[in-house]
C-alpha cells in the first residue's frame, strides 16, 4: 500500500533511502506525485493566457478534494498562501474592538496568537495556560465572559503534541461564551489524524507539513452557518463579487465566508501540489494512515519512558497526535548524535520534537531510541 510499507514508501519518497525522517511537523516530504503535478502546472503556465483555464479548473478540483476530506461542502473551503495570512484575514472579519476579549493558549503557534496583539485597537487578550502540558477546562472558566469574541486553539500543539479533547472543550466554550467564534488551527492534525473538530467556526491548516504539499498554500474552512460573520474585510479581486462592475469604485462586496479568504490570484503551484498530495492521502485514507502511525507514536512514548525521559505532554491514546516532544539538559548532544546518523527531528530552545507520519516504520523508531540511548551513555 502507498506509503505504509517499507518498499512502497521508498518508491513514493525516495529521499527516505538516505535518512530516517521524523520531522514532518516542521516540513513534510512530498510524494513523487507532487513533482509530477508541479510539472503539469509548469506546462499549463507555459501556455500563457490560454493555460489559465486549466489553472482555475485545478483550483476547483483541489477545493473539492479538501472539502471531501473535511466532510464539508466545496463552498465552505478556500485557499490562501499561509496560516499567517489566514489569521490576519480572520482578524479583519472579526473587526475586534478594545473592549472585546480573545482567548489564546500557550501551546499555540505564533500565527494564531499574534494577529490579535498587532491590531491598531487591541482587544483584551486572555491566556489559557497549560499545566504539565495539558490544557484544563477549569482554567478556561476564568477566561470566558460575555465579552469573549474569539477562542483560538490548535487541535494539536506544535510545541508538545498535546491534542485537545474536542467535544468537551467545544461544549464548554459554547455554554459559557455562546457568541464567541471558535477557531482551530489544524495544521498539525490535518492529513495525519481523523478530525473531530469540523463543527468549529473556522479551521485553518498550512499545506506543507502533514498534508505533504509545498510552501505557499493554506486551507481555510468556514461552515455556512458561520459564513456571514466570518467574511473578510480586505481589498483584492478574486473574492470581490463586483470586482469589475460599474460600481467597483464606490463599494467592494466580498464573497461570504471561506471564499473571502482567497483575496487575489491563487498560488497555483501550491494548488497543484496540494491537489496531488490530497489525492494521495485520500486514496490511502486518513483513518488507515492514523492506525498505522499511532502504534509508532506509542513506541516513542514507551521508549522515552524506559530511558527516563519525561515528555512535555502525556501520551493520549484516546486523542492521538503525531508529535512527541521532550526537554533535556543534553538536548544539543542528543540532537547532534541523531544528525550524525541521519535521523532528523526538530530541536528548538532545549526542546526535541519527534513527529511520526505514515511513511515512518518501526525500524525508524528503533533507530531513534537506540541513538538517544547511545548519546546519553
Amino acid at each position: 500500500m502507498c506509503m505504509l510499507t517499507h518498499d512502497s514508501r521508498l518508491a513514493d519518497f525516495p529521499s527516505l533511502n538516505e535518512m530516517t525522517y521524523l520531522n514532518t511537523a516542521a516540513e513534510g516530504l512530498p510524494p513523487v506525485g507532487v513533482r509530477e503535478a508541479l510539472q503539469t502546472y509548469f506546462d499549463h503556465k507555459s501556455m500563457g493566457m490560454s493555460g489559465r483555464e486549466h489553472l482555475f479548473e485545478e483550483l476547483q478540483r483541489c477545493r473539492e478534494r479538501a472539502a471531501g476530506l473535511l466532510k464539508m461542502d466545496t463552498a465552505e473551503v478556500s485557499l490562501c498562501s499561509c496560516s499567517s495570512e489566514a489569521y490576519n484575514l480572520l482578524a479583519s472579519a472579526l473587526a475586534l474592538e478594545s473592549e472585546d476579549e480573545v482567548v489564546i493558549t500557550d501551546l499555540d503557534f505564533p500565527s494564531g496568537v499574534t494577529p490579535w496583539l498587532a491590531l491598531p485597537e487591541k482587544p483584551v487578550t486572555r491566556l489559557w495556560k497549560s499545566r504539565a502540558g495539558v490544557l484544563h477546562l477549569q482554567d478556561l472558566d476564568l477566561l470566558l465572559t460575555e465579552k469573549t469574541k474569539l477562542v483560538q486553539v490548535s487541535l494539536v500543539s506544535f510545541l508538545t503534541g498535546y491534542r485537545i479533547p474536542w467535544a468537551p472543550f467545544r461544549d464548554h466554550v459554547r455554554e459559557r461564551a455562546p457568541h464567541a467564534v471558535l477557531s482551530v488551527d489544524i495544521t498539525q492534525a490535518f492529513g495525519r489524524v481523523e478530525l473531530d473538530c469540523i463543527d468549529a467556526d473556522c479551521l485553518i491548516a498550512s499545506t506543507y507539513k502533514w498534508l505533504l504539499g509545498i510552501h505557499g498554500g493554506c486551507v481555510v474552512a468556514v461552515p455556512k452557518a458561520s459564513a456571514d460573520r466570518l467574511t473578510t474585510h480586505a481589498g483584492g479581486w478574486w473574492h470581490i463579487v463586483n470586482a469589475f462592475d460599474e460600481d467597483r469604485f464606490s463599494r467592494a462586496e466580498s464573497v461570504a465566508g471561506a471564499g473571502s479568504f482567497t483575496v487575489g490570484m491563487p498560488g497555483f503551484s501550491a494548488v497543484f501540489a496540494l491537489h496531488a498530495s490530497l489525492k494521495y492521502l485520500s486514496e490511502i485514507g486518513i483513518g488507515t494512515l492514523a492506525r498505522h502511525a499511532g502504534p509508532l507514536v506509542a513506541q516513542v512514548y514507551g521508549g522515552l519512558e524506559e530511558l527516563g525521559i519525561p515528555t512535555m505532554s502525556p501520551h493520549q491514546p484516546d486523542h492521538p497526535s503525531g508529535i512527541v516532544a521532550f526537554q533535556h539538559s543534553r538536548d544539543t548532544e542528543i540532537h547532534n548524535a541523531l544528525l550524525a546518523e541521519d535521523i532528523h527531528v526538530m530541536r528548538q530552545a532545549g526542546r526535541i520534537r519527534i513527529s511520526v507520519h505514515g511513511y515512518n516504520q518501526p525500524e525508524d523508531i528503533d533507530r531513534l531510541l537506540k541513538a538517544i540511548q547511545r548519546a546519553l551513555g
